[in-house]
């Protein structure tokens, strides 16, 4: 088995958007994956770049990817990343994928003067959580994650005009 971690292209817009389904059917969420493939064409390779994908593959076959986004922390003064989305295939787990790639991520960010890399598990997701914990992965029990998204998006906005 040979494996590899690379950007993204193009090309690979397709694959990511069929990954992206994937994950939302595993997640019980497949009714809020909506994004297009030209969607995630503009984010991934428009101007501005709103959001960067690593495609990791075996025997050059995409085997999964990490889907990120920047962000900065007030606190560090420095910018970090925040992994949106990371799936790996259901043939080709516990083979190292998604460490490699959270590797791949890790080196990235600490290249671009990054202080952190963090991101989001469903409690009942257990293997990704077991996952996490033996890289090293600090649980950050006393903070509760709060989403605007649609008509409350919206409402709000409203204000401002």
């Amino acid at each position: 088995m040979t494996l590899s971690v690379r950007d993204a292209v193009p090309g690979d817009v397709p694959v990511i958007a069929g990954f992206v389904r994937a994950l939302a059917e595993f997640e019980h969420l497949a009714h809020e994956a909506v994004g297009t493939e030209p969607e995630f064409f503009d984010a991934l390779f428009g101007t501005p770049r709103r959001a960067g994908c690593l495609i990791a593959e075996v025997d050059g076959i995409p085997a999964g990817m990490a889907l990120y986004h920047w962000t900065f922390s007030t606190f560090l003064a420095k910018p970090g990343r925040w992994l949106e989305d990371l799936w790996v295939d259901p043939a080709y787990r516990r083979r190292g994928i998604a460490r490699a790639l959270f590797a791949r991520l890790s080196a990235e960010t600490l290249a671009e003067g990054g202080g952190r890399l963090a991101w989001s598990v469903l409690d009942w997701n257990t293997p990704a959580i077991a996952t996490y914990d033996a890289m090293g992965a600090q649980s950050l029990n006393e903070w509760t994650t709060r989403r605007l998204g649609g008509d409350a998006l919206k409402n709000l906005a409203a204000e401002a005009a």
